[in-house]
C-alpha cells in the first residue's frame, strides 16, 4: 500500500511538472479550479483557494497560469480593496473543463471496467483515507 501511495504522489508530481511546462497540460489543481468555477461561477482568489483546498498564494500562481492560457480572467473587485480580485472562467476555460471532465469519466470507466461496485467503493474509501493521511503528514 505504501508503494502505491508513493507512486500516486510521484505521478501527481509529474503531472504538475508537465502543467508548468505546457499550457495544454492541466494539473489536478488546475482541473479542480476550472471545475469549481464552472460549478459555482466567479469567485475571489480566497474563495477559489477554499474550493481547490490549497493556499491563497498557491491559487494566485495557479490563476496566473490559467489566465495566461486563456482559461480565466481576473478583475479587481469593486470593494475598494485593491488586493481582492474576482476570477472568472472564460468560454475556452469552460470548454477545457468539459473536455477534461469527459476524458476523466471515460478513463475512469475504462480503468475500473473489470471491477465490481464493491471494489470501486473500497478503492474510493482507500483514496479518501489516503488524502486524509497526506493532510496529517
Amino acid at each position: 500500500m505504501a508503494r502505491a501511495a508513493y507512486r500516486l504522489s510521484a505521478a501527481d508530481s509529474r503531472l504538475r511538472g508537465r502543467a508548468t511546462r505546457n499550457t495544454e497540460a492541466l494539473s489536478l489543481a488546475h482541473a479542480r479550479a476550472l471545475k469549481s468555477l464552472a460549478e459555482h461561477g466567479p469567485m475571489t482568489v480566497k474563495q477559489l483557494a477554499e474550493h481547490v483546498e490549497t493556499t491563497g498564494a498557491a491559487v494566485t500562481q495557479l490563476v496566473n497560469g490559467l489566465v495566461t492560457a486563456g482559461y480565466l480572467t481576473r478583475e479587481r473587485a469593486g470593494s475598494g480593496d485593491r488586493r481582492t480580485s474576482i476570477v472568472t472562467l472564460t468560454e475556452a476555460g469552460l470548454r477545457r473543463h468539459e473536455e477534461r471532465d469527459r476524458v476523466l469519466a471515460v478513463s475512469l470507466r475504462e480503468l475500473t471496467r473489470d471491477l465490481d461496485e464493491r471494489a470501486i467503493d473500497a478503492a474510493g474509501t482507500v483514496l479518501t483515507r489516503l488524502a486524509s493521511l497526506y493532510d496529517r503528514l
